[in-house]
């Protein structure tokens, strides 16, 4: 049996602020990614490829805030952020940082698959992308007027902002798998914040904070405000909760993101499975894009709480 969920961001998205057509493109694109990386598994392939296949098409949907939707810095750029791991061996591969790449997910890859590294940033990731032929992209591709407004919005100040300007929402996207085969992976992707300055990085890229997986425990994708899911280890800390205290994935997650993030103040929510095909899509917040699928099993799509 194999399984996948997949998510758009978690955060203040409520309906009554939501058009039909956004609704139904919003949902036609975690649908996509969803399908994308059930075709892998379908076929025998990896919960690796079929992770990795999901948050790619989701960088490439300029909806969702990684990749080709990613959001302005400060200084109008694009710094994009990135982690990829494997359950069957623990490997994982990071990127931060990073501009003009087209497709990070790949990136952090080929970090995992071809350098004894786990995280690279800035300019020396972008130069291990140009040794393998990784795909660029010129500023043009990231445009997205929305995302200009946003930053216009902000950017004679020094705060932040989340992916909405009236509705809050942590731009982020992940997959979770499991294959046919048992194993487990994960991947999440992002743009960060909204006029971000001195290369904040958040906790995507970081192992056990925005990305885990192991076949002894679970694979998590996180979204959420990034300095507190760091600050509490969250991705990690659901496999622990099941490898030290015997709890469900469920009651893992739930402990994790309705619990312990809420008493700090973090907000936000995860994906999360384990090698016995249990899905869990926990979140605190108002709501989070998200979708799953098990085998035989037509797509689930949710946006609100």
């Amino acid at each position: 049996m194999y399984t996948i969920a997949v998510h758009g961001g978690a955060g203040t998205i409520l309906k009554s602020s939501m058009t039909p057509e956004k609704e139904t493109a919003y949902t036609h694109g975690l649908k996509s990614a969803l399908l994308g990386g059930e075709k892998i598994l379908a076929s025998g392939g990896s919960a690796l490829d079929a992770v990795c296949e999901s948050v790619k098409i989701l960088e490439d949907n300029p909806l969702f805030n990684a990749g080709k939707g990613s959001v302005f810095t400060h200084t109008g750029t694009h710094e994009m952020d990135a982690s990829v791991m494997d359950g069957s061996t623990l490997a994982a591969g990071a990127i931060a940082g990073v501009s003009g790449v087209k497709n990070p997910v790949l990136l952090a890859r080929l970090v995992m698959e071809k350098t004894e590294h786990v995280l690279l940033s800035g300019k020396g990731a972008e130069e291990l992308a140009h040794l393998h032929k990784i795909e660029f992209r010129n500023n043009d591709y990231f445009f997205d007027e929305f995302r200009q407004q946003q930053w216009l919005s902000v950017k004679n100040t020094e705060g932040t902002m989340l992916d909405h300007t009236s509705d809050k929402k942590f731009g982020t996207v992940g997959a979770v798998a499991l294959d046919k085969h048992g194993n487990i992976a994960a991947a999440t992707s992002t743009g960060g914040m909204t006029n971000k300055m001195y290369n904040r990085i958040g906790d995507t890229p970081i192992i056990g904070a925005g990305t885990y997986a192991s076949n002894e425990t679970c694979a998590v994708s996180c979204t959420g405000h990034g300095e507190f899911f760091i600050r509490s280890v969250v991705a990690y800390d659901v496999a622990c909760l099941m490898a030290y205290r015997g709890l469900s994935l469920e009651e893992a997650c739930r402990e994790v993101v309705n619990n312990k993030l809420v008493k700090t103040g973090g907000e936000g929510g995860l994906i999360a499975v384990d090698c016995k095909g249990n899905i869990s899509l926990v979140f605190n917040s108002e709501g989070m894009y998200r979708g799953m699928l098990r085998e035989g099993e037509l797509p689930q799509i949710d946006i609100y709480k």
